[in-house]
């Protein structure tokens, strides 16, 4: 049964999925008051508890406070209900690349009532597009060096009437952040349900028709009450620092909901590539590092060309893709700083099974975080015996509801969480990631739809046909390969596999392109015309 609301625009309560389709939840532990508004949590409230001066984020040569986050955060606020007309439940798209701007961004929409759709800065027209109309959205705010995409996008949309400039270095000098600097520090919070939709998490899926997934205020808090209270017991001298674009909730949570929730700092840079964490970790002095275990990698490289200070380092947090064991080892061995592997997904908004410091291990991915409950399935959801390879079956606090989206049925069965994940459970009960049970495609932490990347591709004029698939690679997990049939009469040489790989560059985000094309003449198929990826896996 859900509790009150704030929204005036009902869309997302309207198109949340059937009671039926709902995963169990499991909110023992987790109490909180009827009316919730996350943002004032993270921010007034830490204000509130003394917190006033403790740094809040640092980011673009500069560091603010609680007192100056919860200030900026409610003139934002100001601006959007009274110049730019924002009502509770109206969804707010945000555009950025990580940094300080783009939090306050975010915090102020969710201090507005307003539903949010963080986005990647990568993502082409095309790719906005669908996100804008899977929720139609009315209103973006983008950060100014990066509205090309964005506007060509609002050009055809039926939905998206306003793009708003922000300023994502520290001048603030953008249309929304003049307006902003007229209005007062107060801001009286709308007063949103806990049951209310505060967030909507994008995600692919095989078929790359992007997905949205719907997260309430309590939900945002919980993470924080549950993973990272427990497994990570954030502190306020705590500083955190990481690579996940905040448009992932892996991202978000690490980098913003976890620090703000206990007063510590968040390191937001735009600059947070792999090769450049070490040197982060140094600056800041950063004890909680977030990433994946690609750019884990990378730092190990780094570490072997000179000398390193991670003496800050507390915690080493790995998710995205699983942390191979040699990494693991290699890790320890190096810096003697504790690495956690994890999963989380989206649709649960961040992770719920997770090693522990006192007992970490090699191609393990732990035990349960409190709260959640987690077992193998096979097909009919009955529990497979210890150490069989099956499904992960997932549930707790948080769970799957996708926005007006028949593939809740697939995600969601028997008030199960099935994460599309091959696990298995050994006989002490910690859970071991076996392989991705679709097709999806785990490069460097990002997930990547074959499907999408095909449509690309066979926008060229010289590919005729086309299957994508993903392959073992050491530095990146996985990358895209693509077996592709060309037009007659193309040469198939390396100009012609930089002139697709371009393409595919212009047409979808960057990092989706294949990394590998591979010229065949035919694909396999079956009698009735479908291409067997599974062949193109075994050659």
């Amino acid at each position: 049964m859900l509790g009150p609301s704030a929204h005036v625009d009902t869309f997302t309560r309207d198109n949340l999925p059937p009671p039926e389709q709902w995963p169990r939840f499991l909110l023992d532990g987790f109490d909180y008051p009827e009316w919730l508004n996350a943002a004032v949590e993270l921010t007034d409230r830490l204000v509130e508890r003394g917190f006033g001066d403790h740094t809040a984020l640092i980011g673009n040569g500069r560091q603010r406070t609680y007192k100056e986050l919860s200030d900026w955060t409610n003139r934002l606020a100001h601006a959007l209900v009274e110049s730019y007309g924002v009502k509770p439940g109206n969804r707010i798209l945000i555009r950025s690349a990580n940094n300080p701007a783009m939090v306050a961004c975010w915090l102020a929409a969710t201090k507005a009532g307003a539903v949010v759709v963080n986005t990647m800065p990568m993502l082409r027209a095309g790719e906005l597009a669908q996100i804008v109309d899977k929720a139609e959205i009315t209103l973006a705010l983008c950060d100014t060096r990066l509205m090309d995409e964005i506007v060509a996008c609002a050009k055809d949309s039926r939905f998206l009437r306003q793009v708003v400039g922000f300023d994502g270095t520290a001048n603030h000098d953008a249309e929304l952040d003049r307006i902003a600097l007229r209005k007062p520090v107060r801001f009286e919070a709308v007063r949103t349900g806990r049951d209310d939709v505060a967030l909507l998490g994008f995600t692919s899926g095989t078929t790359g028709v992007p997905k949205a997934t719907m997260h309430f205020h309590r939900d945002l808090l919980m993470i924080a009450d549950g993973y990272a209270r427990e497994v990570l017991a954030v502190g306020p001298d705590d500083v955190f620092v990481g690579s996940p674009p905040l448009a992932f909730t892996f991202g978000l949570g690490g980098l913003a909901i976890f620090p703000l929730r206990f007063g510590a700092a968040a390191t937001l840079l735009e600059n947070a590539s792999p090769a450049s964490m070490i040197d982060i970790i140094e600056t800041y002095k950063a004890t909680i590092s977030f990433t994946a275990p690609t750019a884990y990698r990378a730092m190990l490289k780094a570490l072997d060309e000179g000398s390193v200070d991670l003496s800050s380092l507390r915690i080493a947090v790995s998710a995205g893709e699983t942390l191979p064991a040699p990494v693991f080892e290699e890790w320890m061995r190096k810096t003697g700083k504790p690495i956690l592997d994890g999963i989380g997904a989206t649709e649960m908004l961040h992770i719920f099974i997770s090693n522990r410091l006192e007992d970490m291990a090699p191609a393990t991915t732990g035990r349960p975080v409190t709260g959640y409950e987690a077992r193998i399935v096979g097909e009919d959801m009955q529990e497979l015996p210890r150490n069989s390879v099956g499904r992960l079956a997932v549930r707790g606090p948080t769970g799957c509801r996708y926005l007006a989206d028949a593939r809740q049925k697939d995600y969601v069965r028997d008030g199960w969480n099935l994460t599309g994940d091959s696990f298995l459970q050994d006989d002490a009960g910690f859970f071991h990631f076996a392989a991705r049970s679709d097709d999806m495609i785990i490069s460097s932490g990002y997930n990547i739809a074959g499907p999408e990347v095909e449509a690309a591709l066979l926008a060229h004029t010289e590919v005729l046909e086309c299957a994508v698939i993903g392959v073992p690679d050491e530095e990146r997990g996985q990358i895209v390969e693509a077996h592709v049939v060309l037009a007659a009469e193309v040469l198939a040489d390396a100009d012609t596999v930089k002139r697709l790989q371009d393409h595919v560059k212009k047409v979808i985000a960057p990092y989706k392109y294949p990394r590998s094309i591979k010229f065949v003449p035919a694909l396999p198929k079956t009698q009735t015309g479908k291409i067997q990826r599974f062949r193109l896996k075994e050659r």
